[in-house]
């Protein structure tokens, strides 16, 4: 998997965010993490759902629309065993879907409060 520009990274982003969108994922932000020192990654996007098996669903549904749109598969997946946090490594794209009271207990957002946000409307 070779390194992205910028705006390939961008778009690789929002494809992860349309996959969450459909599987109706909650306070979706993707946080730039391109002007931080000391960044593993240049985007990162978060995520919640209601249940195992909704997280499950939506980490599924990202991986489809970006293999769909791109043809790749994550570097590596971690998570899935419980499906209260999963991980989806694409080298400059972090996807992270958790269960609710686990992204409130690691705070992933708070750990990167100097990157741009962007936050996206719940599903109706």
């Amino acid at each position: 998997m070779a390194k992205k520009t910028g705006n390939e990274t961008e778009a690789l982003a929002m494809v992860a965010v349309k996959g969450m969108q459909e599987k109706k994922a909650h306070e979706i932000v993707l946080l730039d993490l391109r002007k931080l020192k000391g960044a593993f990654a240049d985007m990162m996007v978060v995520c919640h759902g209601n249940s195992d098996r909704q997280v499950e669903a939506i980490a599924d549904g990202v991986e489809e629309e970006i293999r769909l749109a791109t043809g790749e598969k994550p570097l590596h997946r971690e998570g899935g065993e419980h499906a209260e946090w999963i991980l989806l490594d694409y080298v400059n794209l972090v996807v992270h879907v958790f269960q609710e009271e686990k992204r409130r207990f690691y705070g992933i957002e708070d750990l990167w409060g100097d990157a741009e946000a962007r936050k996206f409307d719940d599903p109706v």
